[in-house]
Parts: C-alpha cells; structure tokens; sequence
C-alpha cells in the first residue's frame, strides 16, 4: 500500500513507526476549542445550524507492534455552526481502554495485526474510533468490530459514559448503526464469535431498548454495514470472515470466499427471528450502504438498497483472486463501484446493478432526514486507487441512474477530505437544498481547512473555506447533526 510522505513536524512519539502514524495520518496530542477562524472564501451561512461531527484514529501512545488505524484511540473533530458563527473542536473519546493507557502513562493494549478480541495476554482496545451516530440528543461513539457505545455531548463533545441501553442488551453495537430520524428510533446489530452470530435491535427516542432479538447465521462473519427502510431493517451475511488456523492462534486474518453467495436478510423493524428473509446475491464485500427504501411496481413490493460494492480482485480468466481481495479488504484499500440491489417481499425475486462503473466511490453521505424513504441524490468521495483513505475529490450522484450530477477536485494528488455529510438548510425547499461539509489536509501546502458547498453544485467550489490553524488526521465516519434536533424527543 503506498502512503504519504511525512512531513518533519508530523511524527508523533519522536520516532517512525511507519506511514499510517505520519503524515496526514499522523496524530495529534492535545485537545483545542477554535473560534474567530479565519476565512479564506466566502462567508459561513446563517442558514446553516447544527453539528458536523468526524470520528477517526488518534493514538495517544507509541504502539505495541504494528499498527493499524483502527488501532488508535478515538478523536472527535467538531465543527458547531449557529447563526453564522463557527466552532471547531476536537476531544478524544474516553473509552475505558483510553482511561486505563492513560493511568498507565503508555500502551497496554494491542492492535488487530496483533492480537484478536478476547485474548488475556494481548488484550485488544475498543476505541469507539469508525462511526458518529446521533441520536435522543446525545452522539454514540463506536468501533467497528462490534463494540460498546459511547456517549458523547453533541456540542462540548464530553465523553458521558457507556450507552445503557446497549449495554442492556448483554452485547454489543457494530459501527454502522442507522437513525431514522422521523421516528428518532436507532437500528443496530453487533456479531461476535459465538452462535447465533449477531442480534438486531431497536432503541427508541428516549434512549431506552424497545427490541432485540437473535440472528442465527451458519457460522462467524464481519458484517459492516446494515441498511433500514420505513418498515424493514436489511442485515448481511457476507463471505469475508475469520480465517479458522490464524483465528485458532489468536491473531486476525481475513478471508474471503468467493463459493459463498452474499445475503441480505430483510426483518420488520420490530421483527421476531422467524420473521427474517434472507435473498441472495453475487459473492462481495460491502463496507458502505448509501440508504435503502421500499417501493411498490406491477411485480409486487421490492426494498431498494444502494451501497458501495467492494469489487473482489478478479484473476485474468474473470475469477475472483480470494487471497488478494482478503488482504485488500483487511488493508482497507478499495475498489468501490456504485451498485443497486432489489428484493421482491412477494416473490422473492432479486436484481442487482452496477450504476457506475467508472469510479472509485466510496464514504457516502444523503439527506439522513430521509433515511429510510426514497432518495434521489448521494455525496461521495472520490477514493483514491492507490492510496489508502486518500479522498481527493467529492462527488454528488443520481441514485437513480448512478450519473454523475457535479463533482470538485481541488488538488488531485494532494488533497485529503474527510467524509462529506449534506446538511440540509433551515426549511429546505428540496431534498439537496442544503450543504456538503467537509475537512480538506493539503498535504503540499500543509494546510488545514474546512471545506462548504453548495449541495445542489459541487462543481461550483466551496461557498465557504474556512482555514484551520492545526492539522486535523485522516478519519472514518462522520454524521450532522441538526440544530434541530439537539434535544432529545420525549417519549410518545
């Protein structure tokens, strides 16, 4: 995998430990609350009122090891805008394995190229580094493997302790949990080692478990994504697991297995086990579902679902290269085409398409207003092919037909956004009435800014560049998080 040269003033610890832990990666060491920045464009509008939020690694100590982002610990970068005034902060998520290192004054856990979850000897950290999710007023920090979920104030982004609800449920809560923000209530599912594999729940708008029940699947999987509409949630099964020799010796190896068909279980929302449907579809990975929603034509009623398929690495015959997609996929290094998947609730039909076969998009973003219902528009970036989490570009989509409808490339090889999220306008008058908001490091210039477009015309350039006087690192997963919607809802 190719990386970054690193800049002298970016090496974290006093030393090299390699290029995920320099350069745009490298981490910060302190905490910071920005106000009165400077602009370099435009001006911050007033009609845009709430949180954008970014979650990703940041170690806070020399690593045991090698190290992976997902790895480090969990920083927040915040940008609160009210009534045209602009916020930025960043704190880090104090998960219990960040209090414990930080007792202990260095590492004492291990990382995922290292060590698997549950061992005693190397004890793996859940960092609550991959995903935001707003929800009843409060933010949910949380890890990609399945871990607990963290509870962080929108605006002063104060860690406040473990969700109870989750915790409730005896397990866990995977990174991508999905809000619908139209009856505030959160769908999750974690997975795990040990049968069934994975549980689906529901938390409502005033933070309290309302469902939770069993998904039995035939063995271990790593799930990443899930998908919901108005009235189902869309679970996957998919043919990346645990490798069973590496798993036996207590270290993390992926593998990919193209006999395997890739699932989709559709469940109502508030479903029993028996209720679930599982279609199948073309073996492949899928990190990223953009939104899903139901539809109804002369052939009955059909859940559409559009996501970032991970294109497996094929042989020159056209079969697929399991070891080569299997290390790509642990590497995070992506090859991610746009694609719709379809099932028929009456016939138990499936149609799957690819939508855009010319670029590598991934990171998606929409109108999460709507999640759940039909939407006509995505905000991706342009990932790079060769560069892991190198976003240089970012690009708006016809969900519909996979065109695309503007797209902004500031500096092709230099550029390092963070994930855009749309951020609807006070009393919008459309779906993309609103903006797409994101970090930019230019790694030439070294320059940190805060990037806002018009939704309706990426193409157009930022309407407002906001310099950032410190450098923010590469990230995962963001989320808005509207003015609107700060205080929690009271219970119906």
């Amino acid at each position: 995998m190719n990386a970054p040269t690193r800049p002298e003033n970016l090496a974290p610890f006093g030393e090299d430990y390699g290029p995920l832990l320099t350069g745009p990666f490298a981490p910060l060491s302190d905490e910071s609350t920005l106000t009165d920045l400077p602009l370099l464009k435009g001006a911050i509008p007033k009609d845009l009122n709430g949180v954008y939020m970014r979650a990703g690694p940041n170690a806070r100590y020399a690593p045991q090891g090698r190290y992976h982002p997902f790895d480090g610990d969990g920083m927040v970068h915040a940008a609160h805008f009210e009534n045209g005034r602009l916020t930025v902060r960043n704190r880090w998520v104090r998960t219990e394995g960040c209090q414990r290192e930080d007792a202990a004054g260095r590492a004492t856990y291990w990382g995922i190229r290292e060590t698997l979850l549950g061992r005693e000897d190397k004890p793996l950290k859940d960092t609550g580094n991959t995903d935001l999710v707003a929800h009843a007023g409060k933010v949910l920090a949380l890890w990609y493997m399945s871990g607990e979920a963290w509870e962080l104030d929108p605006i002063t982004l104060e860690t406040l302790g473990r969700s109870q609800a989750i915790a409730q449920t005896g397990g866990k809560i995977s990174a991508h949990a999905k809000v619908d923000e139209i009856t505030e209530d959160l769908l999750f599912f974690d997975y795990g080692h040990d049968a069934p594999y994975m549980h689906y729940g529901v938390v409502g708008p005033d933070g309290q478990l309302k469902h939770h029940v069993p998904i039995p699947l035939p063995g271990a999987r790593l799930p990443h994504d899930m998908a919901v509409t108005e009235h189902y949630s869309i679970l996957h099964d998919l043919p990346v697991m645990h490798d069973p020799e590496a798993m036996a010796l207590g270290r993390h190896k992926v593998v990919f297995r193209a006999d395997m068909t890739s699932r989709f279980g559709v469940i109502p929302r508030y479903g029993k086990t028996e209720e679930l449907r599982w279609f199948d579809f073309s073996p492949c990975f899928l990190y990223h579902v953009v939104n899903a929603w139901e539809e109804i034509d002369a052939r009955g009623r059909w859940i559409t679902m559009v996501g970032c398929r991970y294109m497996p690495v094929t042989r020159p015959d056209g079969s697929i290269d399991e070891q080569r997609t299997a290390k790509d996929i642990a590497e995070l290094v992506m090859h991610a085409r746009l694609w719709r998947w379809r099932m028929n609730l009456d016939t138990g039909a499936t149609e799957e398409q690819c939508l855009d076969a010319g670029h590598n998009l991934e990171f998606p973003s929409y109108n999460s207003a709507l999640t759940g219902r039909r939407t006509r528009y995505g905000y991706f970036v342009d990932h790079s092919d060769d560069v892991i989490l190198q976003w240089a570009g970012l690009r708006k989509c016809d969900l519909d037909t996979g065109a695309t409808l503007s797209a902004w490339r500031d500096d092709p090889t230099q550029s390092w956004y963070s994930e855009p999220w749309f951020a609807a306008a006070d009393h919008p008058q459309s779906e993309d009435h609103g903006y797409v908001i994101a970090f930019q490091w230019n790694a030439a210039e070294q320059r940190q800014t805060l990037d806002i477009f018009d939704a309706r015309d990426l193409g157009a350039g930022p309407v407002a560049q906001v310099l950032i006087p410190r450098h923010i690192p590469t990230g995962f997963h963001g989320c808005w998080f509207a003015a609107s919607r700060l205080k929690p809802r009271a219970a119906a």
